[in-house]
């Protein structure tokens, strides 16, 4: 059921009435400003786990590395 033309008029209308005309800018702009720090924390957040696992197989011995290769063609 989406949602229609008339619906979203009701809807900013509503919201026109509850916070006024001169507070709305306000609220869009720390609304867009905390979307953006979401997205940017989010993106850090990966960007550490991707180098995490990173590092983890570069710290790994060589010989550690062929075992742990031999034991998974065992495995299967």
């Amino acid at each position: 059921m989406p949602i229609g033309g008339m619906e979203l008029l009701i809807i900013l209308a509503i919201i026109l009435l509850f916070f006024g005309a001169t507070r709305l800018p306000q609220l869009g702009r720390s609304l867009g400003q905390s979307m953006r720090e979401f997205r940017q924390g989010a993106q850090e957040d990966s960007d550490k786990e991707l180098e995490g696992e990173t590092k983890e197989k570069k710290e790994l011995p060589r010989e550690e590395e062929d075992t742990a290769a031999k034991e998974a063609r065992s495995a299967h």
